[in-house]
């Protein structure tokens, strides 16, 4: 896979996304910051990014729906972009691994400090690249 430039991030919450945004942006990567499913969904099937950041719990289409059109059935709508999903709800286990097996990481926003989102992006970037 190409090295990570480009990084679509699907997140609801604008406080935490415009945040993740300039973090991400101050390191030299170029993001577009979508608020809503069906927006993601359609930015995700037209933009070629190289990373994609996705909230579960959105409005109009959920996370999980994007991750199933993008990613399921057998199909890879976007075969050169990473998945890594952010979300602030404990998910079943079954759940959890369903998400995990069509997507590159699965993180507890919680958890997530932008600068350790840009060293989790620098391992993904050169673990796959």
């Amino acid at each position: 896979m190409r090295p990570i430039k480009r990084i679509l991030c699907i997140e609801d919450d604008l406080f935490i996304g415009e945040m993740y945004r300039r973090s991400l942006v101050k390191d030299g990567y170029e993001v577009d910051l979508v608020p809503n499913g069906d927006d993601g969904l359609k930015a995700a099937e037209t933009g070629t990014y190289d990373l994609i950041l996705l909230d579960i719990m959105l409005p109009g289409r959920k996370g999980t729906d994007i991750l199933r059109t993008l990613r399921g059935e057998g199909k890879d709508l976007v075969p050169n972009s990473r998945i890594v999903v952010l979300t602030n709800y404990d998910q079943d286990d079954e759940s959890r691994l369903a998400m995990q097996s069509k997507a590159e990481g699965y993180l507890i926003k919680a958890d997530i400090t932008p600068r350790k989102l840009r060293d989790i992006i620098k391992t993904l970037d050169t673990r796959q690249s």
